[in-house]
């Protein structure tokens, strides 16, 4: 049984994973390297707004690395850092459980009732 503490341990986390579209994001960071064209591109209808908020975030919590190369025109790439791939086994634990639980269809079948 987990205390408080360990609930609120997870906090951060949470935060960091706040927000509609940064599940996403990172999943299509899990991929490789992405330029802010090719993320919405892959995001769409993601706003740039929206897109620049969630990469901020998630390049001050250091989840993402953001290196711009000179030249015209700009040419910014967003990648991963150490912090950000060790995120992947707790999105494949996420996975497995839905898969476990048989939540995978269960949307499906509220929609439709």
């Amino acid at each position: 049984m987990l205390d408080r503490s360990c609930i609120e341990a997870i906090d951060p986390l949470l935060e960091i994973l706040d927000g509609k579209w940064t599940l996403p994001l990172l999943l299509e960071l899990f991929v490789g390297t992405k330029r802010f064209g090719e993320l919405r591109r892959k995001l769409h209808p993601i706003s740039p707004k929206t897109l620049t908020d969630r990469l901020r975030v998630l390049e001050e919590k250091g989840i993402i690395t953001r290196t711009q190369y000179p030249g015209v025109p700009l040419h910014i790439e967003y990648e991963l850092t150490e912090r950000g791939w060790n995120l992947q086994p707790i999105f494949a634990a996420m996975w497995a459980w839905v898969q476990e639980n048989d939540l995978s269809g269960e949307r499906g079948a509220e929609e439709m009732a």
